[in-house]
C-alpha cells in the first residue's frame, strides 16, 4: 500500500463537492478512476428519477479466479454543510475540515481506501475474484439512490458496505427497520379570548398524544422519537391544525410496524375525544437485516482481520446504510468501520493510519481464497 497516494486520493475526493443529489463531479471523477483500473462502469438513471444530476455507478472488475464475486458498496454524497470542503492534515495524522463544513470522511475515507486496495491489486497483478462496486447517490437521504437501483445487475451474493463509524475491525451484522411518520391533527379555530369554548385545540390534542407515547430507547431493540411539532397561527387564535413528525427504529420489522400502528391509534383516540380528526402517514425507508455470524461473508471478514492482527468486533447498529437495500435483494453482507468519526458534524475526522488499515482489510478480503 502507498500511504502517500492514499492520502492524496482522500484529499482529492474531499475537495469535490458532492451534496446529496448534486454528485455529478464526483461521479465523473470516480468513473475515470475506475476505468483506469480496468473496471467496466455504467451509470443508471437514478439522477433523472430523483431530480438529481447523477445516477448510481455500478462497476465490475473481471477477475482471474473462479471464486464467487464480491460486492463493495459505498456512496458518493455528503451531508450538509458540504460545499467548499478541504482536508486539514495535522501532525499527529488526524485529518479534519477547517471547521466550517463536514470533512466528508463519510464516505470518502472508505472510498479512498477501496480505491487504494484495488490499485495495489492491479499493480501487483494479483490473482483475484470478480469485484463489483455499487456507488450510490442520495444515500444520506434515506438511501434514495440504492432504493431504485436495478439489483438484478449484481452477480455477487455477498457484500461489504464501507459506511460505519468505530474502531477498524468493527462490523455491523444487524441494522434496523425505520418508520418515519407524520400525524396531522385537525381541530377548529376560534377566538382565544372571546370564544375559546367553540374551538378544538389541535396543539392540545397533539400534546396529550405525545405525552402517551413512549419516547427514547423503549427497549434494547427499539427507539422512538418525536422530531417536530408545528401548529397555530397567532396567540389569540385556537389552532385548528398541528403536525407532529417522528420515527420508530427497531431490529424487528414487524415490531416497528406494530409500534407505528400503536402511535397512530393514540393520535386517533386523543383527536376523537376532543371532536377533532387526524390523518396519519408513514414511510419505511429502511428494512431491517440480520447476517448470521456463521455466514461465509462473516468468516471471510474474520480471516482478513486475523491476518492483519486486527481484533474483529461484531456489533448491531441503529443506523441505516445501503446494506439494508442490498439485503432486501438477496445480497448478504456486513457494514464495515471505514475510518470515519463524529460524522454528520463539523467535528468529523479521520486518521491516515486507519484509512491504511481499511485498505489492507479490503485487499485481504478480495484476495481471500474462500
Amino acid at each position: 500500500m502507498d500511504q502517500d497516494r492514499l492520502l492524496k486520493q482522500f484529499c482529492r475526493l474531499v475537495s469535490i463537492d458532492a451534496p446529496s443529489l448534486k454528485e455529478r463531479r464526483m461521479a465523473d471523477y470516480l468513473k475515470a478512476e475506475l476505468e483506469e483500473l480496468g473496471f467496466e462502469v455504467e451509470e443508471d438513471g437514478a439522477g433523472d428519477a430523483l431530480g438529481g444530476d447523477s445516477g448510481n455507478l455500478y462497476a465490475v472488475l473481471k477477475g482471474t479466479k473462479k471464486s464467487s464475486p464480491l460486492l463493495f458498496s459505498l456512496h458518493m454524497d455528503t451531508v450538509f454543510p458540504a460545499e467548499g470542503k478541504q482536508a486539514v492534515i495535522h501532525e499527529d495524522g488526524r485529518i479534519t475540515s477547517n471547521g466550517d463544513t463536514v470533512l466528508g470522511a463519510d464516505d470518502m475515507a472508505g472510498m479512498a481506501s477501496v480505491l487504494e486496495a484495488l490499485r495495489t491489486i492491479v499493480e501487483e497483478g494479483a490473482e483475484h475474484r470478480d469485484v463489483e462496486l455499487l456507488i450510490s447517490v442520495g444515500e444520506e437521504l434515506h438511501l434514495l439512490g440504492s432504493g431504485i437501483f436495478e439489483f438484478e445487475k449484481i452477480s455477487a451474493k455477498e457484500s461489504y458496505t464501507l459506511d460505519l463509524s468505530g474502531q477498524i475491525g468493527t462490523a455491523a451484522w444487524q441494522a434496523p427497520s425505520l418508520a418515519s411518520f407524520a400525524a396531522k391533527i385537525s381541530g377548529r379555530s376560534a377566538h382565544a379570548g372571546f370564544a375559546p369554548e367553540k374551538g378544538i385545540h389541535a396543539v392540545a390534542i397533539a400534546a396529550r398524544a405525545v405525552n402517551r407515547i413512549d419516547i427514547g430507547r423503549v427497549s434494547e431493540a427499539m427507539t422512538v422519537n418525536i422530531g417536530s411539532i408545528s401548529g397555530g397561527t397567532a396567540t389569540n387564535v385556537i389552532p385548528d391544525s398541528c403536525i407532529v413528525t417522528g420515527e420508530v427504529r427497531g431490529f424487528s420489522h414487524e415490531a416497528v410496524l406494530g409500534e407505528t400502528e400503536r402511535i397512530k391509534e393514540i393520535f386517533k383516540e386523543e383527536a376523537k375525544a376532543e371532536g377533532g380528526s387526524i390523518s396519519f402517514q408513514y414511510q419505511m425507508p429502511l428494512t431491517a437485516f440480520e447476517t448470521p455470524h456463521g455466514h461465509p461473508v462473516v468468516k471471510r471478514f474474520r480471516r482478513a482481520c486475523e491476518k492483519l492482527g486486527i481484533q474483529p468486533q461484531m456489533v448491531r447498529t441503529f443506523g441505516g446504510s445501503d446494506q439494508n437495500n442490498l439485503s432486501c435483494h438477496g445480497v448478504t453482507g456486513l457494514v464495515l468501520a471505514s475510518a470515519m468519526h463524529q460524522v454528520h458534524s463539523c467535528q468529523e475526522f479521520t486518521e491516515i493510519s486507519e484509512m491504511l488499515d481499511v485498505a489492507r482489510l479490503v485487499y485481504e478480503i478480495i484476495l481471500d481464497e474462500e
